[in-house]
């Protein structure tokens, strides 16, 4: 029998909708929830773990035993057929993760759907979909690295988010919701449920930084952050589609890392600088966690003058794997860590210049300050 339930679950993970893991879409998963009815990767079996067998009953496919019931329980569900359930009323807003999303994101994507059925109970959503939400964060400081709690208060009427050095004072900034990105970011903060914040203050690119202890909560930050800037797109472009809209929400970044560049003349050395490629503005800091960059260039269309290509000009320095990302007013000498990475720049650098702008872009380009190069040139990439 037990070789029969074997050759059975081979034929169900065959089947169209349970070939990928029922939470994060990973291809070929291994194991699966045999009181739920799903299939699931070893990465999202983990967390289905951690909830406690009183919510998910785990088991290998291949490697544990299973009982004609289990095998039952999963062949009359299956992935299709659970996620109608468990994902029904799913916001329009909310990052459905995928594989490679952070892990904060996906226990809670998972937690949301099977702790808290709150795709089943859109009730229990109100807290990030109500267009306000106020608490305390730990926020690093600019100048000193350490970490001190701050009131952050978001406003979607007010296209605000604020915060707070004193509760009952006045905030400390206000940011526009409409024009910030935020950004799970674990691997530069060392905390797994921390943000990055990135938004525009007079012309240039300003990142914080803030975690919570409880992931539920930065998750909810995070999520209230998209749900307001949704609900304003879709006030301010009433004619766009939603796969436009979200399209313009929150985005991780597609490329980040050092590489090492040459100041405004041929003849200056190469630098080693931290580099984000956020939307269309490619930002370069002395550290990874610097609150504003050095320099910021926007990034327009191949058709408008923007090229990147392998190599440097004739008689410039070549150090290493350089490469060359040539704008109307100037071009910038640029060498990566290895030829992968080169090639890995080009790539994301060369798919954002195909790309159109959108009405948002336009006005984030509108904004950036433009600076003075040493050889008298305006640029709005900086070369301080």
């Amino acid at each position: 029998m037990a070789d029969s339930n074997g050759k059975i679950l081979v034929e169900l993970i065959k089947k169209p909708g349970n070939n990928k893991c029922a939470d994060c879409g990973l291809k070929n998963p291994e194991y699966a929830s045999y009181n739920i009815g799903i299939f699931v990767c070893t990465r999202c079996a983990g967390i289905h773990r951690l909830m406690g067998a009183h919510i998910s009953k785990v088991k290998h496919l291949k490697l544990d035993r299973w009982e004609d019931s289990q095998v039952t329980r999963v062949r009359e569900v299956g992935n299709i057929t659970a996620r109608q359930y468990y994902e029904e009323r799913v916001p329009s807003c909310y990052r459905r993760p995928n594989p490679d999303a952070p892990q904060v994101l996906v226990e809670q994507w998972i937690r949301a759907k099977y702790e808290r059925e709150e795709f089943c109970h859109p009730e229990r959503q109100n807290q990030y979909v109500s267009g306000y939400m106020e608490g305390f964060l730990m926020k690093r400081g600019k100048e000193d690295s350490r970490y001190h709690p701050r009131k952050f208060v978001l406003s979607e009427v007010d296209d605000t988010l604020k915060y707070h050095v004193k509760e009952n004072k006045d905030p400390k900034a206000i940011l526009r919701i409409s024009e910030l990105n935020v950004a799970f970011a674990p691997q530069k903060t060392g905390h797994q449920n921390s943000l990055q914040i990135s938004f525009m203050k007079e012309g240039s690119t300003r990142h914080i930084y803030v975690y919570h202890e409880d992931p539920e909560v930065i998750t909810n930050w995070y999520l209230a952050i998209r749900c307001a800037k949704l609900h304003r797109l879709q006030v301010a472009y009433p004619g766009a589609s939603e796969s436009e809209l979200l399209s313009q929400l929150t985005k991780d970044f597609p490329k980040e890392g050092f590489l090492w560049k040459t100041g405004p003349r041929q003849s200056d050395s190469y630098k080693k600088r931290w580099f984000t490629l956020d939307g269309r503005k490619l930002m370069y800091h002395d550290d990874p966690m610097d609150a504003h960059p050095k320099g910021e260039i926007f990034l327009g269309c191949s058709s408008e003058g923007f090229n990147v290509k392998i190599g440097v000009p004739p008689g410039a320095k070549n150090q290493g794997f350089s490469f060359t990302l040539e704008t109307p007013e100037r071009s910038f000498l640029l060498s990566a860590q290895s030829e992968d990475d080169r090639i890995h720049w080009i790539n994301i650098i060369q798919k954002v210049l195909e790309t159109p702008l959108t009405p948002q872009d336009v006005a984030v380009a509108s904004r950036l300050v433009r600076k003075r190069t040493a050889s008298g040139t305006m640029s709005i990439f900086s070369t301080r």
